[in-house]
């Protein structure tokens, strides 16, 4: 971790997380393999802040901690990498349970609490609005080749649908910050 702190992927200690680490790692994994077109890959923290946008759509009135938990559904990714579905499939519960630890080790680290089943479901349902948007509009899907992997999307905003453009990693990053910075309402 650029923070000097070693985190035990095993039995992580929420005392070993930063979120200057999340920031920094996930805006420079890649979506999509990293196969989209342009300068710049579609990092896992541009996901994470459409997801967040998109559950905020889907949840008018969203709390700080909803939103939170939106925002660092994937946190565990700046760790463990994004880990492509198949290879995920294939592991079955040993990546799961690695990621469901350090999901939890985030939560305790700031003070959220394991979301309710329905809010559970918001947030998949939010991941998979924002997987067709991105497989459409940076992976080449076509709409048809989208829904039958993530389904049909909800109308989104012109708001939302401007998150879908690659970004620079720092400024992916300084975003993922200033998102965090704004629900929590603390500096990181």
């Amino acid at each position: 971790m650029l923070s000097g702190r070693r985190l035990d992927l095993l039995d992580p200690s929420p005392l070993d997380i930063e979120i200057a680490d999340i920031a920094h790692g996930l805006a420079r994994v890649a979506r999509w393999n990293g196969q989209t077109a342009g300068p710049h890959v579609f990092s896992v923290a541009q996901h994470s802040l459409l997801v967040e946008a998109v559950g905020r759509h889907l949840t008018p009135g969203c709390s700080g901690p909803q939103g939170l938990e939106l925002l660092l559904h994937d946190a565990p990714e700046y760790v463990v990498g994004d880990i492509i579905s198949p290879l995920k499939a294939a592991i079955g519960d040993s990546y799961k349970g690695v990621e469901r630890r350090l999901l939890a080790a985030v939560r305790r680290r700031f003070g959220l609490d394991a979301p309710s089943p329905a809010f559970a479901r918001l947030v998949k349902r939010a991941d998979r609005i924002a997987a067709h948007v991105e497989a459409v509009h940076l992976a080449g899907f076509s709409e048809a080749e989208a829904a039958r992997y993530f389904g049909r999307p909800e109308v989104l905003t012109p708001g939302i649908l401007a998150l879908v453009e690659p970004w620079p990693t720092a400024q992916a990053q300084a975003r993922y910050l200033d998102r965090f910075e704004t629900l929590t309402g603390t500096a990181p």
